[in-house]
């Protein structure tokens, strides 16, 4: 399942919400999509830092996780089989990607992001009027209704 908006809309807020409730029963994988590459992972000095700037690709393996840095761009199907098994997979952004997808929005809504959604999260403060009436709406402050939303229209990868 995917999410896609603009920035600030409450994508990862909303994602965060629907994996903290699904964590405990489900095994839940996201991937976040970093268009303008402005995340940071590392901290310098570290030694992980240290190799990943030698332009190797690093893994950073502990008792408790794995970290992978890589200098190479992954297409989606790649990381999905970097991931291993997984029940639900989300992912932000991506808008290009054919999988489901919400659209999140508040304010207003940004009718470039439509043609990509089936349905949108949004908040009272919407005008539900601009959204496409084959587009399913979603309430983005019921995390639970997102949820049946997502297991009803989940696409098997």
């Amino acid at each position: 399942m995917a999410f896609t908006g603009p920035s600030n809309s409450g994508k990862t807020t909303i994602i965060e919400k629907i994996a903290k409730r699904l964590v405990p029963k489900y095994r839940i994988a996201i991937i976040k999509h970093d268009p303008k590459d402005k995340a940071k992972f590392d901290v310098e000095g570290k030694d992980s830092y240290r190799f990943f700037q030698t332009g190797a690709e690093v893994v950073v393996t502990s008792p408790t996780r794995t970290t992978y840095f890589s200098h190479r761009p992954k297409k989606i199907d790649d990381i999905i089989k970097m991931l291993g098994t997984f029940d639900l997979l989300m992912v932000e952004g991506l808008k290009h990607t054919p999988l489901p997808r919400i659209g999140v929005f508040r304010g207003a809504i940004d009718p470039d992001y439509l043609k990509f959604v089936q349905a949108v999260a949004i908040d009272q403060s919407v005008d539900k009027d601009q959204i496409p009436n084959h587009i399913a709406i979603l309430d983005l402050n019921d995390p639970d209704q997102i949820i049946q939303w997502i297991f009803k229209n989940a696409k098997e990868v």
